[in-house]
């Protein structure tokens, strides 16, 4: 277990509104895309949390999740009295906790369409997740291309590209850091172990979310991990 650290300006501010004691549960960074997401999110915007690691695919897992939530999967956000168990509703209540923190895009249609984005994440791709799961240690290249893994790779990639041009010369898909980009994160993760091939453009912009600051250090977080799972370590032929 590990606690960030706290913001000494936000921290008396938490205090004062009592938005303090937030705890997130997570699982092993390597693999865990939906954990990745609301880490992402609240150690980009400076929000103070501990941090709560479990493992996956171990035989007490089940229960170790359960101890927290009965929904039986991670991550889970404990905020007091107050247990959220989703990725995107975790999100969504920290931007309505925290509004000063600007986590999604000030302008209403920029809002719309990022909020759609990552629904369309959060309920789709399904060809990607099956066939390129995510592992950021290892390196698959020119594995997982099945059909329905080309066609989510497309989309993405038009999401991308959409989201790109409407915000103009920026390095991330509506400006600044948003929900958004620490949601299509794992995305990012993936693309470079499985080493897809996209345009410049888009290229460019992998490469700025795995180098922004919460991102890389979630990575170092994978990279430092011993625990492995056997059966997400090697591509079967």
């Amino acid at each position: 277990m590990q606690t960030t650290e706290l913001d000494p300006a936000l921290s008396q501010t938490l205090d004062s509104t009592g938005k303090n004691g937030l705890k997130l549960v997570i699982a092993n960074k390597n693999y865990s895309s939906w954990s990745m997401r609301p880490w992402v999110a609240m150690t980009a915007f400076n929000i103070p949390f501990q941090e709560v690691s479990l493992l996956l695919d171990r035989a007490d897992t089940a229960m170790q999740i359960a101890h927290y939530s009965s929904a039986g999967r991670v991550p889970i956000l404990l905020a007091g009295e107050t247990t959220i168990w989703d990725s995107l509703a975790i999100c969504e209540y920290l931007a309505e906790q925290f509004p000063e923190k600007k986590m999604w895009p000030e302008d209403v249609a920029a809002r719309a369409l990022a909020r759609s984005i990552c629904a369309e994440m959060h309920s789709g791709f399904t060809g990607v997740r099956s066939a390129m799961w995510m592992n950021i240690r290892a390196r698959f290249p020119g594995k997982g291309r099945t059909i329905d893994a080309q066609a989510d790779i497309g989309r993405i990639s038009e999401i991308w590209e959409t989201c790109l041009a409407l915000s103009g010369p920026s390095e991330f898909l509506f400006g600044e850091f948003s929900i958004a980009d620490a949601y299509f994160a794992p995305v990012v993760m993936r693309f470079r172990t499985y080493d897809v091939v996209l345009g410049p453009a888009l290229d460019a912009y992998v490469e700025r979310v795995a180098a922004h600051p919460a991102v890389a250090q979630w990575i170092s977080g994978a990279l430092a991990e011993t625990a492995r799972i056997p059966k997400y370590d090697v591509y079967p032929d």
